[in-house]
């Protein structure tokens, strides 16, 4: 099922990132060309590094690589060549499993470090010399400064989301509170918070 879940997830991603050209054009086709191929690259990546240091390769595993793959190319669908979008896949892959630590849910080793990623290597392959479109502004486009202009962005964003999530963590926790007692989690929240057993001890 998790595979089901990540296959309507990668389908749905065309839209989010083809139609974010706002039309049936060649930036809709362009997007949804790389929005293919650095999934797939980035699905092939993660098994081939799950399985250099585990042993073998999982489902899961490919699940959560092609969910690094559409998350590092979402800001570059539009502005990188087919072959940078492989690129940024192949990367997104491995730098993503090796961003997974202790989060249940990889959250954070896939969105947090495949957006980073991708925000930053859109600089590089956004690029004319290397099949890019040149981005908004292809007579003038410099890579280092782009990619400056991306390093910026991505600062800012972690930035911006830290100061926003504390403070509204402080709201939360001034109002409700951020945990239930140590009581409540012994006997269990499915009993204490919603009245109801999930599973039979």
């Amino acid at each position: 099922l998790t595979m089901v879940g990540a296959s309507l997830l990668w389908v749905g991603w065309f839209g989010f990132n083809a139609g974010s050209a706002g039309a049936a054009n060649a930036n809709a086709g362009l997007a949804f060309v790389n929005t293919v191929l650095a999934t797939a690259a980035a699905t092939l990546s993660w098994i081939a590094g799950e399985a250099l240091h585990k042993g073998k390769a999982s489902m899961l595993g490919a699940a959560s690589g092609a969910v690094a793959g559409l998350v590092a190319v979402t800001p570059a669908a539009g502005f990188v060549g087919p072959m940078g979008s492989i690129v940024m896949g192949l990367i997104a892959g491995v730098v993503c499993l090796w961003g997974n630590g202790d989060d249940a849910f990889d959250g954070f080793g896939v969105h947090g470090v495949g957006g980073i990623l991708g925000a930053i290597l859109t600089g590089v392959f956004a690029s004319q010399s290397l099949g890019g479109t040149g981005g908004l502004t292809p007579d003038t486009f410099a890579m280092g400064a782009q990619v400056w202009v991306q390093v910026k962005s991505v600062l800012f964003t972690i930035v911006w989301s830290g100061v926003v999530a504390f403070i509204a963590y402080k709201i939360a926790d001034l109002l409700v509170g951020l945990r239930v007692s140590e009581e409540a989690e012994r006997e269990g929240l499915d009993i204490t918070s919603h009245g109801e057993t999930a599973y039979n001890r």
